[in-house]
C-alpha cells in the first residue's frame, strides 16, 4: 500500500504583472429581465392590421371616384368610346380583310350611324303619326280611370284623376320661371353630352385603327418585370369588357322585340318608343327593364284599361325569367356572370356615388376587376411548385 503524500501543498502563484500595471476587472452581468408580455391578443391585432389597410385603401377610393366625378365628361366619353370600340371591333377586322384599316373604320362607322338614325326617325315618326290618336285615346283613358277608381275596392270619390290633372297644370304654371330655369341647366347639359359624344367618338376612331400599337406602346412604358403581369391583366379586362358589352345589348335587343311583340298584340299605343325605352333601360340590370315596363304600363292603363296594363306588368315577370335564365346564360355565358346579389349592390352603389351613368357602368366596372383578380390569381396558383 502506497505512503501519503505528506509534502506540504504550497499556493500558487500568479505570474508577475509588468510594473504600473492594474490587476483585470470581473465584469459582472446582470440578469436580462424578460419582456414584459402584451395583453393584446392576437387576432385583434391581426384585425387591426388588416384595417388600417383597408381604411387607406378606402380612402383611397374615395379620392379615386372624387377626382373622376370632376372629370366627369373625359371619363364618359373615355366609357362611350370603349363601348363603341367594343361593338364595332368585330366589323372593322371583318371589313379589313379585304379593304384597308382607315377605310373599314370608315365605313363601320358610316353603318353605325345609319342604323341609329334609322331606328331615331322610325321612333319619330310614329311619335308623330299617332300623337293626335292618342290624345284622345288618353282622354278617354283618363275618364276611364277615374270611373273603375270609384268602384270597388278603392272608392275614391269621383274626378280624382281629373283633379290631379288640373293640380298638375297649375304647379306648372304657378312654377313656370323654376322650370325655365331647370329646362336651361339643361341645356348645358345637353352641350356637355354633345361634347363628351364627340369626344368619345374622336378617341373611338383611334382604338379601332390601331388600338395594338397604342396598348404596346404603353406596355413599353413599364418596368420589364412588370410588363407580363399588366399584359395579363389588360388583355384580360378588354376580354371581358368586350363580352359584356356586346353580351348586354343583344339581351336588351332581344327584350325590346319580345315587349314590342307582345305590345302590339295588346294593341298599346306608341309601341316603337316603348321598345327604345325597354332597350335602353335593359342596359341598367336587374332594375331597368321593370322600369320601362312601368311606363308601358302606364300607357296601356290610359289607353287600353286596367286589365290590359295588368297583362303589361305581368311581362315583368316573364321578361325577368327569360333574361335571368336563358338570355344571360346563352349570351353572357357563365365567365362574366356575377351573383345577382353583386350586381344589385353594385347598381345601388354606382346609383348613389354617380346617379344614372353610375348605374349603367358599375356592374362591368365590377365584372372588369372580378375578371382581372380571377386571371392573377390562378396564374399565381399555376406558377406556384
Amino acid at each position: 500500500m502506497p505512503a501519503p503524500d505528506d509534502r506540504p501543498k504550497t499556493r500558487r502563484r500568479p505570474a508577475p504583472r509588468p510594473l504600473g500595471s492594474r490587476p483585470p476587472r470581473v465584469a459582472l452581468r446582470r440578469a436580462r429581465t424578460a419582456a414584459p408580455q402584451e395583453h393584446v391578443p392576437a387576432g385583434l391585432r391581426t384585425a387591426a392590421g388588416y384595417a388600417w389597410r383597408l381604411g387607406l385603401l378606402g380612402l383611397a377610393g374615395y379620392l379615386l371616384v372624387g377626382v373622376l366625378g370632376q372629370l366627369q365628361v373625359p371619363v364618359i366619353a373615355l366609357f362611350l368610346a370603349l363601348v363603341i370600340t367594343s361593338v364595332l371591333r368585330p366589323l372593322v377586322d371583318l371589313l379589313a380583310r379585304g379593304l384597308p384599316r382607315p377605310l373599314a373604320v370608315l365605313l363601320a362607322f358610316v353603318c353605325a350611324v345609319a342604323v341609329v338614325g334609322g331606328v331615331l326617325t322610325m321612333v319619330g315618326t310614329n311619335v308623330a303619326d299617332e300623337w293626335n290618336g292618342l290624345g284622345n285615346e288618353l282622354r278617354g283613358g283618363l275618364g276611364r280611370i277615374d270611373h273603375w277608381l270609384t268602384g270597388a275596392p278603392f272608392h275614391l270619390r269621383a274626378g280624382t284623376v281629373t283633379d290631379l290633372r288640373t293640380k298638375v297644370g297649375a304647379f306648372i304654371a304657378a312654377h313656370r320661371s323654376a322650370l325655365l330655369t331647370t329646362a336651361l341647366s339643361g341645356a348645358s347639359r345637353a352641350v356637355e353630352l354633345v361634347t363628351g359624344l364627340a369626344l368619345a367618338v374622336f378617341c373611338s376612331v383611334f382604338f379601332l385603327h390601331s388600338g395594338d400599337r397604342m396598348w404596346s406602346w404603353a406596355e413599353h412604358q413599364l418596368p420589364a418585370a412588370a410588363r407580363p403581369v399588366w399584359s395579363r391583366a389588360g388583355r384580360t379586362a378588354w376580354r371581358n369588357f368586350a363580352g359584356y358589352t356586346r353580351g348586354v345589348l343583344i339581351v336588351a335587343a332581344t327584350n325590346a322585340v319580345l315587349v314590342g311583340i307582345a305590345l302590339a298584340l295588346l294593341r298599346v299605343p306608341l309601341v316603337l318608343p316603348l321598345m327604345v325605352l325597354e332597350f335602353v333601360a335593359a342596359l341598367v340590370p336587374l332594375i331597368g327593364s321593370p322600369i320601362a315596363l312601368a311606363v308601358a304600363a302606364l300607357v296601356a292603363l290610359a289607353a287600353r284599361g286596367p286589365v290590359v296594363a295588368l297583362l303589361v306588368l305581368a311581362l315583368i315577370v316573364v321578361i325577368g325569367q327569360i333574361e335571368g335564365h336563358l338570355l344571360q346564360p346563352l349570351v353572357l355565358g357563365w365567365s362574366v356572370r356575377i351573383h345577382p346579389v353583386a350586381i344589385a349592390l353594385s347598381v345601388i352603389g354606382g346609383a348613389v356615388l354617380a346617379g344614372v351613368l353610375g348605374a349603367v357602368v358599375a356592374v362591368p366596372v365590377v365584372s372588369v376587376a372580378w375578371a382581372v383578380f380571377s386571371e392573377l390569381r390562378d396564374h399565381r396558383s399555376r406558377g406556384a411548385p
